[in-house]
C-alpha cells in the first residue's frame, strides 16, 4: 500500500469513528450511565468509599467466588529413580526417565523389551 493510500484509509477511519462516537453521545441510555456513574463518584468521595467497599456492600459473597482463590495448582507426581543393571557387563545405570544416552544405546543393542526387564526401582 502506498503512502497516501494508508493516508487516506486512516483519515476514513477516523471520520468512521468520530460519527460513531457523535452517534454514541446522542445515545439517551449512554448518558443516564454516564450520569449514574458521576453521581456515585461523588458519593463515593463524600463517605470515604471506593469500588472494592461498594461491591463488597452490594455482594459480600463475591470473595467467596472470587477468581484469586482459586483451587492449589496440579503438581507433578515426583519420578521415581530406576535402577537398570546390565546382565552382559555388569554396567548399572541410574535414571528417573527414559531419556539417557546410555540407556538408549542398550536399547537400540539389545532392545527395549529386554532392557526394561533389567529394571529395577532404586534402593532408597
Amino acid at each position: 500500500m502506498s503512502l497516501i493510500n494508508e493516508y487516506r484509509a486512516t483519515e476514513q477511519a477516523i471520520k468512521e469513528l468520530q460519527q460513531r462516537l457523535e452517534d454514541m453521545g446522542n445515545n439517551d441510555a449512554l448518558k443516564v450511565e454516564m450520569k449514574f456513574e458521576e453521581e456515585l463518584r461523588v458519593l463515593m468521595t463524600e463517605f470515604g468509599k471506593n469500588l472494592g467497599d461498594i461491591i463488597g456492600l452490594l455482594d459480600p459473597d463475591r470473595a467467596k467466588r472470587s477468581p484469586t482463590a482459586r483451587p492449589p495448582a496440579k503438581t507433578r507426581r515426583e519420578r521415581v529413580v530406576s535402577v537398570y543393571s546390565n546382565p552382559h557387563t555388569g554396567e548399572k545405570i541410574e535414571t528417573k526417565g527414559g531419556n539417557h544416552k546410555r540407556l538408549k544405546e542398550w536399547k537400540s543393542e539389545y532392545g527395549a523389551e529386554n532392557v526394561e526387564a533389567w529394571r529395577h526401582p532404586a534402593q532408597v
